[in-house]
């Protein structure tokens, strides 16, 4: 099995968002900021089990705030774009800079996450991967369900004994260990 280069990923995240039924009832229930912090922390948590360095970018072009970058770990960055400023114009030019001038791309994908059609054509114009709203709602559920799965106690028997919890390997290692000082023991 080959290994696969870790990866970018540039996120839409009103879009992600508005595609993602989670997410929408969240934003219904609680609103926007509630919504964005349940992507974010999701995203920090796939970003983490991947490897993958992460940006999500909210449009602010309705705010007249200035643009505004956080960084949540060191994989995982969120970005509001300047005032009259779209995520779509935003990831557009992070594509081109990206395979025109950063280093990384000999060593990463770039994945764009989005499901406007304009935008996931031109990103994969500059040569970028395209993950769709549903697919990135798929992997991050999958996941945190690989990573719970793997957290998870082990079952513990219902028998008494410590031995009966114990692997084959490990009961026939005892048994000859047991043997060995009962030799010696004579």
């Amino acid at each position: 099995m080959s290994a696969v280069k870790p990866a970018v990923l540039l996120v839409d995240g009103y879009n992600i968002i508005g595609l993602c039924p989670k997410l929408q009832q969240v934003r219904d229930r609680q609103g926007l900021e509630e919504s964005r912090r349940h992507l974010i922390e999701a995203l920090t948590n796939y970003s983490a089990y991947h490897g993958h360095e992460t940006e999500v970018v909210f449009d602010a072009q309705y705010q007249s705030a200035a643009g505004n970058r956080e960084q949540i770990t060191d994989q995982m960055q969120v970005f509001y774009t300047e005032f009259g400023q779209t995520a779509d114009s935003y990831i557009e030019r992070s594509c081109a800079v990206f395979f025109r001038e950063d280093l990384r791309r000999f060593q990463k994908r770039l994945i764009v996450a989005t499901s406007d059609r304009a935008q996931w054509l031109t990103a994969v114009g500059y040569g970028a991967e395209w993950m769709s709203a549903r697919q990135l709602a798929q992997d991050t559920g999958l996941s945190l369900e690989s990573v719970r799965q793997h957290h998870q106690p082990k079952t513990r028997s219902k028998q008494r004994f410590l031995s009966s919890s114990l692997d084959d390997s490990a009961r026939d290692k005892l048994a000859n260990l047991r043997q060995h000082l009962w030799q010696q023991g004579r």
